[in-house]
């Protein structure tokens, strides 16, 4: 197939790289040392153990690709309108295009069909992970991790299995699934349970699992996030709080860190709005009170505050 991943950070390098494999796979991301290294030397990638270079081609916007089979979008939540006007405006989306979502958080298919339109929507869910070492150089995990994918309205169809198809024969173990909506929560959790603690006190997840006082605030984090799901109709894979907690970290080395972490790292937004303040916003529709969601999702704004606007103009004063 004919892939853009729109967006190359830690998690849309990994999943572009690993479909490279046995693929045509072009990259879309603005970060300009990142997209001239990928270009120059190929993406380089490490599984912990050993270092290879996969060749793709990168670009800064969607000028010149052409039309697309498949379109996976991994920008930031923030970002994904503008993104998708400016791939449909450069004709990369086109009349049989698929569009899926492999985001974090709610809300981002609705974001998608508002630009293009819901036939050609499609949505997954990933537990495969990236942590991105420097410009052109990302750690990634997909071994044994499951990609699920499915129709927004739960049908079976020729191009999801089609899709499936290719994620599996890159080596991404891949499914499709009639209850993407469902799926789309139970990730949601994960990311409640883990992100934006590891944001909040910098620890990736070695240490942040070595401490109980973190594991009872994920806990009622997600518990708040079930029960503000169940109010909402959504069918659950599991319903035990400390599933997803246990579920953020398997198969991952001690050094992961969370999109949230990473991105304060780089002192970039987060997308704390459409993780721990999507159960906010679901809660306050459904009548369920989210203290716990709410503070976490204050304290990594006002981390936010302090790097973009106010670290800055510290260190210039010293």
């Amino acid at each position: 197939m004919k892939i853009v991943m729109l967006g190359a950070g830690a998690l849309g390098s990994t999943i572009g790289g690993t479909l490279a494999s046995t693929n045509e796979v072009h990259f879309v991301d603005m970060w300009k040392e990142h997209v001239d290294l990928i270009n120059k030397n190929g993406l380089k990638m490490t599984d912990e153990n050993k270092d290879w270079y996969v060749k793709v081609d990168a670009r800064y916007d969607g000028t010149g690709i052409g039309p697309a089979d498949l379109v996976i979008v991994l920008v930031k939540s923030f970002a994904t309108k503008t993104a998708i006007q400016q791939l449909k405006e450069t004709n990369v989306i086109g009349k049989d295009t698929l569009v899926m979502s492999l985001q974090n958080g709610l809300g981002n298919e609705e974001t998608i069909a508002e630009v293009i339109g819901e036939e050609n929507v499609i949505s997954g869910k990933t537990y495969a992970g990236g942590r991105l070492i420097e410009a052109g150089y990302v750690a990634g995990r997909v071994k044994s991790k499951w990609t699920y994918i499915g129709e927004l309205d739960g049908k079976i169809t020729d191009r999801i299995q089609n899709v499936c198809k290719t994620f599996n024969e890159a080596g991404l173990l891949c499914e499709v699934s009639d209850n993407i909506r469902g799926l789309i929560w139970d990730k949601l959790l994960i990311n409640v349970a883990a992100g934006a603690l590891c944001g909040i006190t910098h620890l990736p997840y070695g240490p942040l699992y070595e401490e109980e006082y973190l594991k009872d605030v994920a806990v009622m984090a997600v518990q708040e996030g079930i029960d503000v799901a169940k109010a909402a109709g959504v069918k659950l894979k599991n319903e035990d709080p400390e599933y997803p907690w246990y579920a953020a970290s398997e198969g991952l080395p001690p050094t992961f860190k969370t999109s949230i972490q990473q991105s304060l790292e780089f002192k970039r937004p987060t997308e704390i709005d459409f993780i721990n303040g999507s159960v906010v916003e679901y809660g306050k529709k459904y009548g369920i009170k989210t203290p716990v969601n709410q503070t976490l999702v204050a304290c990594v704004k006002g981390i936010e505050k302090y790097i973009l606007q106010y670290e800055p103009s510290l260190h210039k004063e010293k």
